[in-house]
Order: structure tokens, then sequence, then C-alpha cells
């Protein structure tokens, strides 16, 4: 695939400059905010979101995607950055960027095919609740003035869009930020700006290697950091690529994402910034805002670097309010409405997994713990059903000394007991043959399940006879089953 490909750079010129320049200016607030989270000065967060755009543009998987430094990172930061300071986080986000790599070549992206769409409809409810939250500090304890900027530009945003001509061809984010920018700076009015959240670097970054001592002890403080970092950063990336495929209809390479996210945090360490990944709200509002292609992320990490260092003077400016209204409409359009309205029609266990998706990313303010919840109850839910459809018949023959038992459907440890349950031991009968045709045997357990049945019917001395036991369930049976080892028997069926 060559380097700049049309379809993939060049296909979406005008969209993806003016989508860019947006997410740039939403950027500069989330990243000095996301420092202050993480106990680091602000340029550590800028030169992050500025390193992991830019270099995410050539090495990622998916494009369009907007990857910077990200909330659900800096909570993981706070406790090394306390404890060992910024040069030990420097060395931790070097150590994710290499392990999130080695995830991409041992191709780990492909577990995603585990995560249910309830639990990526919960994972997304939940992150847009979190994104609407995040807003609040800037609403609470405010003059009536915040009020009408942010209403006045939810206003600009959904309404600009109507008007002929230019409605289509101009962001209305970025028209809410300009025009909001200008009538602060006219009225001088008394509300927090960018300026106010923090000083902004005057100086492009440079490279810098962390000043730790290489040896095992600095190795043990680091990893349990990166470690987490990459998983988080690799699940929220993995969730947004699949959001942005929906929103796009496009697919994604995942397992390339991993190594882009690997060598984009590289980068940013060694540039003095912190780790970071994927971010669904800003990459919503690139797609919302007309960008497509890789084009976009290259042109967010480059403005916003250009604006912090250069035209921080007029970027300080820019009243928060303005950035709240985009956020919120950002919360607004990365809800999925519509699983509100299908609760009614989908089955509880469905809507368990994604309310409880939701509540648990909510209260711990953590993705991935949020996640893996939803994970593990789909995956009960899914082994109860699957573990309930499993029958077992039985046909008296040669005038009663023979019982024929026909077992259907998927025996494994969520279905192994009603399997032993089904077979009458205590019937007085000469021979017992089980036909295993439309039956799947899945693991130990199984096996372990039918090594009990013909074991506990050869006591009540009856033959008994497998027949039909398919290929795929027979590499199982034929290699753990104990039926017919005498000693593995009495192992086996010591104290029942």
């Amino acid at each position: 695939m060559a380097l700049f490909s049309k379809q993939e750079w060049f296909s979406n010129i005008k969209g993806d400059t003016l989508s860019g320049i947006v997410v740039a200016l939403a950027l500069i607030p989330e990243a000095i905010a996301f420092s202050i989270i993480a106990g680091v000065d602000p340029k550590v967060g800028l030169y992050a979101s500025f390193c992991i755009a830019v270099v995410i543009a050539f090495t990622g998987g998916r494009p369009g995607m907007i990857s910077a430094a990200t909330g659900a990172m800096a909570l993981l930061m706070v406790t090394l950055v306390r404890d060992h300071g910024l040069e030990y986080l420097l060395a931790a986000t070097l150590l994710t960027g290499v392990l999130q790599i080695i995830a991409g070549y041992l191709k780990l992206a492909e577990l995603m095919r585990f995560v249910s769409r309830s639990v990526v409809t919960g994972f997304v409810n939940a992150l847009a609740i979190l994104i609407f939250m995040a807003q609040l500090p800037e609403l609470t304890n405010v003059t009536w003035h915040v009020y009408v900027m942010t209403v006045a530009g939810l206003g600009i945003i959904y309404l600009f869009p109507y008007l002929p001509v230019i409605g289509k061809s101009i962001p209305s984010p970025l028209v809410c930020i300009v025009v909001l920018t200008v009538v602060y700076m006219v009225s001088g009015m008394d509300i927090r700006s960018v300026g106010d959240m923090g000083e902004l670097p005057d100086t492009l970054p440079v490279f810098l290697w962390p000043n730790v001592p290489l040896n095992l002890e600095t190795l043990m403080i680091i990893f349990p950091t990166a470690l987490m970092l990459t998983v988080v950063g690799l699940l929220e990336s993995m969730m947004t690529a699949t959001i942005v495929d929906d929103l796009t209809d496009t697919p994604s390479d995942k397992n390339r994402e991993c190594k882009g996210q690997g060598i984009a945090n590289i980068g940013a360490g060694l540039m003095g910034g912190m780790a970071g990944c994927a971010m669904i709200g800003q990459s919503v509002i690139n797609i919302k805002s007309g960008g497509r292609t890789r084009l976009s992320a290259l042109i967010a990490g480059v403005v916003l670097l250009m604006m912090v260092v250069f035209l921080s003077d007029w970027v300080s400016m820019i009243p928060m309010a303005a950035l709240v209204a985009v956020m919120i409409m950002v919360s607004i359009g990365t809800f999925s409405w519509e699983s509100i309205r299908d609760l009614k029609k989908h089955p509880m266990s469905t809507n368990f997994v994604m309310v409880a998706t939701v509540i648990v990313t909510v209260v711990t303010h953590n993705l991935a713990i949020g996640v893996f919840v939803g994970v593990l109850l789909a995956a009960m839910f899914f082994a109860n059903k699957v573990g309930n459809i499993l029958y077992i018949g039985s046909k008296e023959v040669d005038a009663g000394k023979e019982r024929e038992y026909q077992v259907v459907g998927q025996v494994f440890f969520a279905s192994s007991e009603r399997f032993i349950a089904a077979f009458d031991f205590k019937e007085s009968i000469d021979k017992v043959t089980i036909n295993l045709s439309r039956a799947h045997f899945w693991d130990i357990t199984a096996v372990q399940a039918l090594d009990r049945v013909v074991i506990k019917f050869r006591r009540e001395g009856t033959e008994v006879e497998l027949v039909g036991l398919s290929e795929a369930s027979a590499t199982v049976v034929d290699r753990y089953a104990v039926h017919n080892d005498p000693a593995a028997v009495e192992k086996l069926m010591g104290g029942h």
C-alpha cells in the first residue's frame, strides 16, 4: 500500500482540513485538563496530543480516528507521577508503546470479536454520559453569562447546518467556537477561557530521553503502570475503531492500529509527552465535522501545536462555554438513543449486559473495568443459554433388555450436570447405547461427565456402547476420557 494513497489521504481535503481545525481547538482544553488529572505540567498533555495525532495519522489502522492524551489513561498515571515523578512516567510511556507493538504482532486485536454488541452499546452510552459529566464543573457555580453562551453555542451547532449554501460547507462546531470567541472578546464578560486552564507552552517539543536508571528496579516500578496503560489504551482504541467503522461504514485494520498506537506512544514519550490512545469524543467530532481520511488526524495534530506555540494569545481567549457546547454535542451524538427504544424488544439478558456496562463504567470512571464486566456477563448469559440447549431422549430396544439414549446439543461445563442427570442408572437393563451423533463435547468437564455416565452404568452391571461420536468431539474424548482405564476410574469415582 502506498504511503500517501489518494483514497486514504487526499480524497476529502476540504472536509479533513476543516474538521482537523475543529478537533485541534477541542483538544487543547482537554489535553490541559488531562495533564492536571495526571499531576503533570500542561505541556506534557499538549505535546503528547500533538505527537500521537501526527504519528497515528501515518501508522494507525483506522483513517479518520483521532488519538491523543485521554482522561482514561491520565487516571492510571496519578500514582506513578506522585510517587516517582515525570521521568518515570515518560519511561512508562515508552514501555507502553513497546507492549502495544508486541500486542499488534500477536494479533491480540482479534479478541475484539468476543465483545458483544450489547457491551459496545453500553460502552458508547457510558462514554457519552462521562463526556457530559466532565462538562458539569464548567456549568456549576458560574454566572448566567456562561449558560447563555453555552445555549447560544448549542443553537449555532444545531441550527447553522440548515442555512442555505454555507450551512453544509463549514462545520458548525468551528462556527460556534469562532462566533463565541468574538462575542467574548468584544463584550469582555467575566467567564472562564482556555487561558484559565493553565499556561500554554511557548516552544516546540524537543527529543527527551527519560532520565531514569536502566535497571531491573526501574522496570519493576514502571511495568505495572505500563501494563495497565497498554490494556486500557488498546481497549479504548479498539472500541473507538469499531464505533468509527459503524459511523463511516468502512473497515479498519485493528492489528495495525495496535502497532500504530505503540509507535505513537513511543514518539510521545521521546517528546516529553504522556501516553494516550484513541478518543471517541474527538473522533466523533471529526466524523461529524466531515473528517474521513488520515489527513484529518495529521492536520489536527499540526494545527494544535501551531496554535498553542504561535497563536497562544488568541487560543487562550476561547471561552470554555464554546468548547462545553461542542462536547455536549458530542455527548448527544455519541449516545445510542436507539438502545433506549430497543429495551422493550431486546432480550432481558442483552439489556442487562448493556445497562451493567454503563453503570460500572460510569461509577468507576474506568472503561476497561466496565467492558470487562460487560464481557463477563455476556459470556455467562451465553454459556447459560447454550447449556440449556441440550436434549436427551431414550427408547426401549429388544423387549426391554436394551435402552438407547439420543443426545442432542452442546455438552460443556455449563451443561454437564444436566447431561448426567438425564440418565437412569438404577434401571434394570442389560445394555445401554448412547447415540452421540448430534452432540458435541467441548471441554474436559464434558468428557468427565461422559466418563461418570459410562462408569456408573458399568457399576450397575450394564454394558455401555458409545456410537456416532463426531470427529471434532472424538479429538477431545479420545484424549481425555478415562472410562476404559481401571486405575483412572477408581481415582475419578473416589468418594462418589
